[in-house]
Protein backbone atom coordinates (compact mmCIF):
# COMPACT_ATOMS: atom_id res chain seq x y z
CA UNK A 1 0.00 0.00 0.00
CA UNK A 2 1.53 3.35 -1.04
CA UNK A 3 2.50 5.80 1.68
CA UNK A 4 0.46 8.99 1.50
CA UNK A 5 2.38 12.20 0.95
CA UNK A 6 1.78 14.54 3.88
CA UNK A 7 2.49 17.54 1.67
CA UNK A 8 -0.46 16.93 -0.64
CA UNK A 9 -2.09 18.86 -2.25
CA UNK A 10 1.30 20.61 -2.33
CA UNK A 11 4.53 19.20 -3.61
CA UNK A 12 7.85 20.45 -2.30
CA UNK A 13 10.17 22.35 -4.62
CA UNK A 14 13.51 20.98 -3.48
CA UNK A 15 15.45 23.83 -5.09
CA UNK A 16 13.81 26.42 -2.85
CA UNK A 17 12.40 24.46 0.07
CA UNK A 18 8.97 25.93 -0.64
CA UNK A 19 5.76 24.00 -1.22
CA UNK A 20 4.24 24.39 -4.66
CA UNK A 21 1.27 26.71 -5.04
CA UNK A 22 -2.07 24.94 -4.83
CA UNK A 23 -4.26 25.17 -7.92
CA UNK A 24 -6.72 28.05 -8.11
CA UNK A 25 -9.93 27.25 -6.23
CA UNK A 26 -12.96 25.88 -8.03
CA UNK A 27 -15.83 26.07 -5.53
CA UNK A 28 -17.69 29.39 -5.11
CA UNK A 29 -16.81 29.61 -1.40
CA UNK A 30 -13.12 29.03 -2.05
CA UNK A 31 -13.14 31.48 -4.96
CA UNK A 32 -14.60 34.20 -2.76
CA UNK A 33 -11.92 33.59 -0.15
CA UNK A 34 -9.20 33.60 -2.81
CA UNK A 35 -10.50 36.88 -4.25
CA UNK A 36 -10.61 38.38 -0.73
CA UNK A 37 -6.97 37.43 -0.19
CA UNK A 38 -5.90 39.14 -3.44
CA UNK A 39 -7.97 42.24 -2.77
CA UNK A 40 -6.52 42.56 0.73
CA UNK A 41 -2.99 41.93 -0.50
CA UNK A 42 -3.35 44.70 -3.10
CA UNK A 43 -3.56 47.18 -0.23
CA UNK A 44 -0.35 45.78 1.25
CA UNK A 45 1.38 45.99 -2.16
CA UNK A 46 1.69 49.75 -1.64
CA UNK A 47 4.26 49.07 1.09
CA UNK A 48 7.95 48.28 0.67
CA UNK A 49 8.50 44.58 0.11
CA UNK A 50 10.64 44.04 3.21
CA UNK A 51 7.81 45.29 5.43
CA UNK A 52 5.27 42.79 4.08
CA UNK A 53 4.12 39.80 6.09
CA UNK A 54 1.85 36.97 5.04
CA UNK A 55 0.52 36.75 8.59
CA UNK A 56 -0.59 40.42 8.41
CA UNK A 57 -2.37 39.78 5.11
CA UNK A 58 -4.07 36.67 6.50
CA UNK A 59 -5.26 38.55 9.59
CA UNK A 60 -6.61 41.48 7.54
CA UNK A 61 -8.31 39.14 5.04
CA UNK A 62 -9.71 37.07 7.91
CA UNK A 63 -8.41 33.78 6.54
CA UNK A 64 -6.29 31.13 8.28
CA UNK A 65 -2.57 31.59 7.67
CA UNK A 66 -2.40 27.97 6.48
CA UNK A 67 -4.94 28.76 3.75
CA UNK A 68 -2.87 31.71 2.57
CA UNK A 69 0.31 29.60 2.49
CA UNK A 70 -1.54 26.91 0.57
CA UNK A 71 -2.09 29.26 -2.36
CA UNK A 72 0.93 31.54 -1.89
CA UNK A 73 3.95 29.91 -0.23
CA UNK A 74 5.87 33.21 -0.08
CA UNK A 75 5.24 36.95 -0.12
CA UNK A 76 6.72 37.13 -3.63
CA UNK A 77 4.20 34.60 -4.94
CA UNK A 78 1.38 36.65 -3.43
CA UNK A 79 2.60 39.97 -4.86
CA UNK A 80 3.00 38.49 -8.33
CA UNK A 81 -0.49 36.98 -8.12
CA UNK A 82 -1.87 40.41 -7.12
CA UNK A 83 -0.35 42.00 -10.21
CA UNK A 84 -1.52 39.15 -12.44
CA UNK A 85 -5.07 39.73 -11.19
CA UNK A 86 -4.79 43.48 -11.83
CA UNK A 87 -3.67 42.81 -15.39
CA UNK A 88 -6.60 40.43 -15.90
CA UNK A 89 -8.95 43.17 -14.74
CA UNK A 90 -7.32 45.66 -17.12
CA UNK A 91 -7.68 43.17 -19.97
CA UNK A 92 -11.34 42.60 -19.20
CA UNK A 93 -11.91 46.36 -18.99
CA UNK A 94 -10.34 46.89 -22.41
CA UNK A 95 -12.54 44.16 -23.88
CA UNK A 96 -15.68 45.75 -22.46
CA UNK A 97 -14.69 49.15 -23.86
CA UNK A 98 -13.57 47.81 -27.25
CA UNK A 99 -14.44 50.25 -29.99
CA UNK A 100 -15.06 53.05 -27.51
CA UNK A 101 -11.77 54.83 -28.00
CA UNK A 102 -9.79 53.60 -25.00
CA UNK A 103 -6.51 55.35 -25.79
CA UNK A 104 -3.25 53.44 -25.70
CA UNK A 105 -1.61 56.24 -23.70
CA UNK A 106 -4.32 55.97 -21.04
CA UNK A 107 -3.82 52.23 -20.74
CA UNK A 108 -0.04 52.56 -20.51
CA UNK A 109 -0.50 55.17 -17.80
CA UNK A 110 -2.64 52.72 -15.81
CA UNK A 111 0.07 50.06 -16.05
CA UNK A 112 2.75 52.60 -15.14
CA UNK A 113 0.85 53.77 -12.06
CA UNK A 114 0.15 50.20 -10.93
CA UNK A 115 3.87 49.56 -10.89
CA UNK A 116 5.14 52.83 -9.49
CA UNK A 117 2.55 52.96 -6.70
CA UNK A 118 3.05 49.34 -5.60
CA UNK A 119 6.65 48.87 -4.39
CA UNK A 120 5.78 45.43 -3.04
CA UNK A 121 4.82 44.26 -6.52
CA UNK A 122 7.62 46.10 -8.30
CA UNK A 123 10.26 44.46 -6.14
CA UNK A 124 9.07 41.03 -7.30
CA UNK A 125 8.89 42.05 -10.96
CA UNK A 126 12.48 43.29 -11.20
CA UNK A 127 14.36 40.90 -8.92
CA UNK A 128 16.19 37.93 -10.49
CA UNK A 129 13.81 35.09 -11.28
CA UNK A 130 13.49 32.59 -8.46
CA UNK A 131 14.45 28.96 -8.81
CA UNK A 132 10.94 27.70 -8.16
CA UNK A 133 8.66 26.81 -11.05
CA UNK A 134 5.69 28.74 -9.64
CA UNK A 135 7.46 32.12 -9.69
CA UNK A 136 8.67 31.49 -13.22
CA UNK A 137 5.15 30.56 -14.31
CA UNK A 138 3.65 33.66 -12.68
CA UNK A 139 6.18 35.88 -14.46
CA UNK A 140 5.46 34.20 -17.81
CA UNK A 141 1.72 34.76 -17.30
CA UNK A 142 2.36 38.40 -16.36
CA UNK A 143 4.47 38.98 -19.48
CA UNK A 144 1.86 37.34 -21.73
CA UNK A 145 -1.01 39.26 -20.12
CA UNK A 146 0.85 42.56 -20.37
CA UNK A 147 1.53 42.05 -24.06
CA UNK A 148 -2.06 40.94 -24.67
CA UNK A 149 -3.53 43.97 -22.93
CA UNK A 150 -1.30 46.50 -24.70
CA UNK A 151 -1.36 44.72 -28.07
CA UNK A 152 -5.15 44.62 -28.09
CA UNK A 153 -5.25 48.38 -28.71
CA UNK A 154 -2.86 48.31 -31.63
CA UNK A 155 -4.20 49.22 -35.05
CA UNK A 156 -1.33 47.40 -36.76
CA UNK A 157 -1.83 43.69 -36.13
CA UNK A 158 1.49 42.86 -37.72
CA UNK A 159 3.52 44.79 -35.16
CA UNK A 160 1.28 44.80 -32.08
CA UNK A 161 3.42 42.38 -30.05
CA UNK A 162 6.65 44.24 -30.79
CA UNK A 163 5.06 47.60 -30.04
CA UNK A 164 3.58 46.28 -26.81
CA UNK A 165 6.93 44.88 -25.70
CA UNK A 166 8.71 48.17 -26.44
CA UNK A 167 6.17 50.14 -24.41
CA UNK A 168 6.32 47.69 -21.51
CA UNK A 169 10.13 47.90 -21.44
CA UNK A 170 9.79 51.68 -21.42
CA UNK A 171 7.40 51.49 -18.47
CA UNK A 172 9.92 49.36 -16.57
CA UNK A 173 12.66 51.91 -17.21
CA UNK A 174 10.50 54.87 -16.25
CA UNK A 175 9.38 53.21 -13.02
CA UNK A 176 13.00 52.64 -12.04
CA UNK A 177 13.92 56.22 -12.98
CA UNK A 178 11.16 57.54 -10.73
CA UNK A 179 12.10 55.23 -7.87
CA UNK A 180 15.75 56.34 -8.14
CA UNK A 181 14.60 59.97 -8.36
CA UNK A 182 16.24 60.57 -11.71
CA UNK A 183 12.84 61.61 -13.07
CA UNK A 184 9.83 63.14 -11.42
CA UNK A 185 6.49 61.38 -11.75
CA UNK A 186 5.32 64.20 -14.02
CA UNK A 187 8.38 63.87 -16.30
CA UNK A 188 7.94 60.11 -16.56
CA UNK A 189 4.25 60.47 -17.45
CA UNK A 190 5.12 63.05 -20.09
CA UNK A 191 7.76 60.75 -21.63
CA UNK A 192 5.35 57.82 -21.68
CA UNK A 193 2.63 59.82 -23.42
CA UNK A 194 5.15 61.05 -25.99
CA UNK A 195 6.37 57.52 -26.66
CA UNK A 196 2.81 56.32 -27.25
CA UNK A 197 2.29 59.13 -29.72
CA UNK A 198 5.50 58.35 -31.58
CA UNK A 199 4.74 54.63 -31.79
CA UNK A 200 1.14 54.99 -32.90
CA UNK A 201 1.39 58.14 -34.99
CA UNK A 202 -1.68 59.53 -33.18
Amino acid sequence: MPVSNSLEPYSLDLTTGLPRMAAAPTTPRQQLRYARILKTAAGFAQRQFDTLSLSDVAARADVPLGTLYRYFPSTAHLMLAVYRQQLRELRDGVRRREGKGHALAGLMMEIFHLRVMQPGVEHCLIRPAGKDDDSAQLLREIDALSEEVVGSLSKDNGNDTVRARILLHLVSGLVQAVRCRRLSLFEAEKDLKKACTLLTGE
